[in-house]
């Protein structure tokens, strides 16, 4: 599990750094064939780790209650973010992936609500649900460098 929260812990880096240095024009821009922007896919992110690592482990979540109604799977963007916003979940990326390792070096995940993700995988572990979490965290990164580079170009 420890290369499973290494590799977390840089891919949130990577997003900090998208979300903290990019303009906020930028981020919220929805560029022609896409149906979201890169703010609502690193919130997105945030979100989706803490409904399958937490919640389905049945422990509280570590973020703000609006943000799973805002981003979880199904939603697209409906408002600009204000600079609070942006600046909680850009805190919240580091703060819940060193959080969750902290957790589970503390024996915190004991049970598991056995999840079929979207993709036909089969969560019944904690565990499955970080590593997928991983793989899911991945597919966004690659979402949202897609938009930068279509959003740079128009």
């Amino acid at each position: 599990m420890e290369n499973v929260f290494i590799t977390t812990q840089q891919n949130r880096k990577l997003l900090y750094q998208l979300l903290t240095k990019t303009p906020k024009e930028v981020l919220v821009k929805i560029p022609e064939g896409f149906r979201n922007n890169i703010w609502w896919n690193i919130a997105h992110i945030l979100v989706t780790q803490q409904l399958l690592v937490y919640r389905r482990s049945g422990l509280p979540i570590q973020i703000d209650e609006w943000m799973i109604d805002a981003f979880k799977k199904g939603t697209v963007p409906n408002e600009e973010p204000t600079d609070d916003a942006i600046e909680d979940v850009a805190a919240y990326l580091l703060s819940t992936s060193e959080l969750m390792q902290q957790d589970y070096e503390n024996g915190l995940y004991t049970e598991y609500d056995e999840y079929t993700t979207s993709l036909k995988v089969t969560l019944s572990t904690t565990e499955d649900a970080m590593v997928f979490n991983l793989l899911h965290e991945g597919l966004h990164l690659g979402v949202v460098l897609s938009l930068l580079k279509a959003v740079s170009t128009t």
